[in-house]
């Protein structure tokens, strides 16, 4: 399926983009920066609300926040007991935030700008008379944030220490991370309290996840290894896996998700991505779907190049994928892995995240995905509604049925 009119650049933000991650049904959060060096690029949060102005989708600044020397290369969203807490990996440490939420009015929020599809920079919309201002009420109130930091935890404890992943639990109980010393350490949340240190892995962490109970995490390191834990109890791994030999070579995992089965509660899926461990020849990828209790792989996908960045949505409906060199987007059907979406050149570096937008937000198609990289973009692509034809194909259509008819009329002498 090619790109459709719906896909595009949202904005462009002035620092590179290593995490992304969907704050609320309409608002999207991403994060980087340009390091501790003085370079003069920044260092922070940017959130924007999405929404769709009848032919594509469009993102407006919400606002910014600038974490001074330390770049934000990860960090994961929950709601807790109705507050919204960011957890960012800032060098050693776990850096917490409380996101207040405030309604305002649209004169109020703070003037923000970024590039837009067009290359022209884009500013909010002013109060007019088409914004629903009645006499009596004033302006209709918007939602803004406030990012305010709240605890900080060493969570890597290496000769360079470095916290590479960390996720909250979909219940908002529980916290891991992992970095370059190798371990898996659990935390309560929001108190971050330390609560499990869980060595099975070698080498430095790639990615964690919790299953969709939260009862069960995963996790994979440059050692080759992929564990699953008992979230609850720590100690020992409950599974240990290696990336099969397949396609002439070894492969090492790369990331790491777990995705439920639609309309089956209770049950979920595992997938991985994967790349070879040696760079001789064509790099190709592997994606592969895994029962997550016996520990088979259910299907493997070969991808024409390495692979960078995966995402299941929330329904596990449907897999996002992103590619290392071409900064290429696919997106499959998560039950069989057949391909339903593909771009190349989404981006001009590699793809560092990608995450699905939520339904709420998407009245005119079926799935939205959004990807950043490097190049500073934030990117959407998109899944047309089931039975959604363009509109080109609709007239053509038309026309096609009224030459039958006309031919039949003319056949029968009416």
């Amino acid at each position: 399926m090619s790109r459709n009119r719906c896909d595009g650049l949202l904005a462009k933000v002035d620092f590179p983009l290593y995490t992304l991650q969907t704050l609320t049904d309409r608002h999207v959060l991403v994060a980087g920066g340009g390091g501790a060096s003085n370079t003069g690029v920044a260092n922070g949060f940017e959130i924007f609300e999405l929404s769709y102005n009848g032919t594509k989708f469009v993102a407006e600044e919400v606002m910014r926040y600038e974490t001074g020397p330390n770049v934000v290369m990860t960090c994961s969203v929950q709601n807790v007991e109705d507050r919204i807490y960011l957890a960012a990996g800032q060098e050693s440490h776990c850096q917490l935030y409380k996101v207040n939420v405030k309604m305002v009015d649209p004169a109020e929020m703070r003037r923000g700008s970024f590039r837009a599809e067009n290359g022209l920079v884009r500013r909010r919309r002013t109060v007019s008379e088409n914004d629903n201002i009645s006499k009596n009420s004033g302006p209709e109130k918007r939602m803004s944030f406030e990012i305010r930091p709240c605890d900080s935890v060493q969570t890597d404890f290496g000769k360079d220490p470095l916290q590479r992943v960390v996720t909250i639990s979909h219940d908002g109980k529980l916290m891991a991370t992992g970095g370059v010393d190798g371990k898996v350490r659990l935390w309560s949340f929001p108190k971050m309290q330390l609560l499990f240190e869980l060595n099975g892995h070698t080498k430095e962490l790639d990615d964690l996840d919790f299953s969709p109970c939260s009862k069960q995490l995963v996790s994979i390191a440059k050692d080759g290894l992929l564990l699953v834990w008992n979230a609850k109890t720590g100690g020992a791994p409950q599974m240990k896996l290696s990336c099969p030999e397949t396609h002439g070579g070894r492969y090492l995992f790369r990331r790491c998700k777990f995705g439920a089965i639609e309309d089956v509660k209770g049950k979920y899926r595992m997938f991985t991505i994967a790349n070879p461990l040696t760079r001789s020849g064509k790099a190709r990828g592997l994606l592969q779907q895994w029962e997550p209790v016996s520990g088979q792989v259910c299907r493997t996908v070969v991808v024409a190049e390495s692979l960078s960045a995966l995402a299941v949505r929330d329904d596990g409906r449907y897999v996002g994928v992103g590619t290392m060199f071409t900064g290429s987007i696919h997106i499959y059907v998560a039950f069989s892995l057949q391909r339903v979406y593909h771009v190349s050149g989404a981006h001009g570096m590699f793809v560092t995240g990608v995450q699905w937008a939520r339904a709420a937000s998407l009245p005119h198609c079926e799935a939205a995905l959004l990807s950043i990289s490097v190049d500073n973009r934030l990117v959407v692509h998109t899944l047309p509604s089931p039975g959604s034809m363009p509109a080109w194909v609709a007239v053509l259509l038309i026309i096609f049925v009224l030459f039958c008819t006309f031919c039949l009329c003319s056949y029968l002498g009416i």
